[in-house]
């Protein structure tokens, strides 16, 4: 059902063109994933987002399970029925939102205590729940209920807070057993720490049947202890299997990440700027909403085969955002997905010619990074 063959290694570097058989379709890897956080990306028709180039969504459990509920979307026929997107589907599990939005939680080794940031409710999400939210949800691949670290705590919470993750994933995967046409991600953790890191890797990668996360980075570190970390864990991941480092969005990064063997990628970042008049592009971000771009008749990006770039210049895109019109937004939504899969084409291509190395030191020589 689930299977993941490896087509190239880079000579250079050792990053990866894979397939990855799901359920729902073949994924080719390196792979950026959209993030459809309510059961859409945010803006956008899904026909929108296959057309860009998407090869998997992103959808969030925590928020699904708040609303509309996930006995109402498995009444539905499951998340892709429900929402209409019959490519394969990751749902995260839950845990990042617990510990990101909601200010009254308490962490107990059972599982966590939190009030919606929605109304203020009670609730009390367990790897069990997680797992069984998920279940209802039917995606393709499921992720371990894990406790995510804020950057830089100390060593001894970090430490706490992986062995707690350690027990979890234990629940997490008998809770899993037996979900049919769906897998389970175990996620590495240990903030930002070597040891707590290798050691996350060496006892997760035991639970990997195909596909592991690596978690609680990006999430305020700086960029290069990201690095450093994606470092020191490479040598412990299961080689036979995708590596999916969550939450990370930015070019740099997902150039940085490929480079250092990871196969998967996702981040609400490409939509969350659009919104606010930013293009992504192979130089650096642009404020398209920026004065300068008033009487640029320009596509966004010269070279983008994008549905904007095809049809619109920059001095509307900028008109749009800037009169608090929807289809800006959308516009560099699509753009900016575009783009990311673009970029994941690039890199497949430098892998092909095992150049990556150097495909990694000429995109970061002419990327600006605000």
């Amino acid at each position: 059902m689930f299977k993941y063959e490896i087509v190239k290694v880079c000579k250079q570097s050792g990053a990866r063109i894979g397939r990855f058989t799901t359920p729902h379709g073949v994924i080719e890897t390196p792979v950026f994933m959209p993030v459809g956080t309510m059961a859409t990306v945010k803006s956008l028709s899904p026909e929108e987002v296959a057309e860009a180039g998407s090869q998997i969504l992103l959808s969030n459990t925590y928020h699904l399970y708040l609303r509309p509920g996930h006995e109402l979307i498995k009444s539905a026929g499951g998340l892709h029925t429900f929402m209409n997107w019959h490519k394969p589907i990751l749902t995260d599990s839950g845990g990042f939102q617990v510990f990101s939005l909601s200010t009254l939680r308490k962490v107990t080794d059972d599982g966590v205590h939190f009030n919606s940031f929605r109304d203020g409710s009670k609730h009390f999400l367990t790897p069990e729940k997680s797992i069984e939210i998920q279940r209802a949800l039917g995606s393709d691949i499921m992720m371990a209920f894990d406790e995510c670290t804020a950057a830089n705590v100390s060593y001894e919470k970090s430490k706490d807070a992986m062995i707690r993750t350690f027990k979890w994933l234990e629940r997490s995967c008998a809770a899993a057993e037996g979900a049919e046409n769906q897998l389970l991600f175990p996620i590495i953790q240990g903030n930002v720490y070597e040891d707590l890191r290798i050691e996350s890797a060496k006892h997760t990668a035991q639970f990997a049947r195909c596909g592991i996360a690596i978690g609680g980075l990006s999430v305020g570190e700086e960029k290069p202890v990201m690095y450093r970390m994606l470092d020191a864990m490479r040598p412990y991941y299961p080689t036979e299997m995708p590596r999916y480092l969550m939450g990370v969005g930015s070019a740099d990064c997902i150039v940085e990440g490929v480079v250092r063997g990871v196969d998967m990628f996702d981040c609400v970042l490409p939509t969350r700027i659009a919104r606010h008049g930013t293009a992504m592009t192979m130089k650096g971000d642009v404020t398209i909403r920026n004065a300068e771009f008033k009487e640029d008749f320009t596509p966004i990006e010269e070279g983008c085969d994008c549905y904007t770039c095809r049809h619109y210049t920059k001095a509307y895109v900028r008109h749009l955002i800037n009169c608090d019109e929807i289809f800006g937004g959308r516009l560099l939504s699509i753009h900016n997905i575009r783009f990311l899969h673009r970029l994941t084409d690039q890199l497949k291509q430098a892998i092909r010619e095992d150049r990556t190395l150097d495909f990694r030191d000429e995109f970061i020589s002419r990327y600006k990074v605000k």
